[in-house]
């Protein structure tokens, strides 16, 4: 039996409406002068690349832009983006953008600190040797957080894979979060982000007690532990009440605001108490179809939670009442089951898919998806009800 835990977050976290125009200050502080300024396309596209060049022109910092990066990116681009900074001199990164500018951003600050290649830090959890370079992480999208987290997830082209980089060393220096950079995201791009948010929070407040998990060592994901369940379960209230209207009111700035804070905080969560059996399924099914990994794990979290009421009823109970769910008239059991159905609808109100059909997932994949998972050990052992190769695979065939 584990009997203590850690807590670690980002050193610093900036966060309201305007924000950004404190990144010449933030800068200075960390000793910057050769900033490389890691986006993507519509990132640039949608002039915020332009606009905070702009900031760091006025602050009369050398900054270069690498506005290149695609979604889950290949190694192979990572290598090229860090032989960029080396060119550049870079002393400080930064990452704009959604969860894969902010991952590759990682990556080439760890990569300027200590050298080598992205699959020197693979294979395990507390791979990387000490500090990274200095880090400013600006999330525009409201769903990985990354800007706290201690992962990076790159693709593996040749074999096929995702390779993900865990280590408390990755967490950016700042996380720079303004609501107002979040403005422009398309309905889609917010649920799908908006929904994984969620889940985040959910898999981290509803995770197996840290006592109870059977894993030798330090390691990352460790259970749920106090810290994390509050902020967890804030972000669960956050984001029950706001995605609807961040998704149908695009420029609603207050429900922007909301569902930034419910990202960071269940990325707080998250990334020291885990994720569980919806992330890990997602996984293997995120290799059979070309669905957002938000999407995925989305359609997953009702079925899980479902499955998982057996053993964690007081803490369903408790997401029902955070989606402001009258609980009267029914037993415990019911309302557990309840909070189960309130992220179903959910789903159906911002207009995601609730079945796995849906996104192209047919029966005779259920048998291997179940054996992938299981193989998943630092999210399987999360979950508070023991998955079995039966049990997954039921619980997959109702998803269907």
């Amino acid at each position: 039996m584990r009997t203590t835990w850690d807590f670690y977050s980002t050193e610093r976290i900036v966060f309201g409406n305007g924000a950004i125009q404190q990144l010449g200050e933030i800068l200075q502080r960390l000793g910057a002068k050769n900033v490389l300024l890691i986006s993507d396309p519509g990132i640039k596209q949608a002039g915020i690349v332009d606009k905070v060049l702009a900031l760091l022109e006025q602050a009369s910092y050398h900054a270069v832009v690498y506005d290149q990066v695609i979604p889950e990116p290949p190694i192979d681009s990572a290598l090229e983006c860090y032989e960029f900074a080396k060119s550049q001199n870079t002393d400080a990164v930064i990452g704009l953008g959604g969860g894969s500018s902010i991952d590759m951003a990682k990556i080439v600050a760890l990569l300027v600190a200590h050298g080598g290649h992205p699959l020197d830090y693979y294979g395990g959890e507390n791979q990387v040797p000490g500090p990274i370079a200095p880090l400013v992480a600006i999330p525009t999208t409201a769903g990985t957080g990354s800007e706290v987290t201690s992962v990076s997830v790159l693709t593996d082209v040749k074999n096929n894979l995702k390779v993900g980089i865990s280590d408390n060393y990755l967490r950016p220096t700042v996380a720079l979060l303004d609501p107002e950079l979040t403005i422009g995201l398309p309905s889609y791009v917010t649920a799908c982000s908006g929904i994984d948010a969620l889940s985040h929070a959910i898999e981290a407040y509803t995770a197996k007690p840290f006592s109870f998990i059977q894993a030798e060592g330090q390691i990352l994901f460790q259970g749920s532990i106090p810290i994390s369940d509050a902020l967890a379960y804030r972000a669960i209230e956050l984001i029950a009440k706001n995605l609807p209207l961040a998704v149908q009111q695009g420029t609603n700035l207050e429900a922007r605001s909301n569902m930034l804070l419910g990202s960071l905080l269940a990325g707080m969560a998250f990334s020291n108490a885990g994720t569980a059996a919806a992330h890990a399924l997602a996984y293997p099914i995120g290799g059979l179809v070309k669905s957002p990994h938000g999407e995925v794990t989305g359609l997953l979290l009702p079925y899980v939670m479902e499955f998982n009421t057996a053993v964690e009823t007081e803490k369903m109970v408790k997401i029902l009442k955070a989606f402001d769910i009258n609980a009267d008239g029914l037993s415990r059991k019911e309302a557990a089951l309840a909070a189960s159905k309130a992220v179903f609808n959910l789903l159906e109100t911002i207009g995601l898919p609730t079945h796995l059909s849906d996104i192209g997932i047919k029966e005779e994949d259920v048998a291997e998806i179940a054996e992938k998972t299981l193989q998943i050990d630092r999210l399987v052992r999360n979950n508070p009800r023991v998955p079995t190769l039966h049990g997954l695979e039921e619980l997959l065939r109702k998803a269907l």
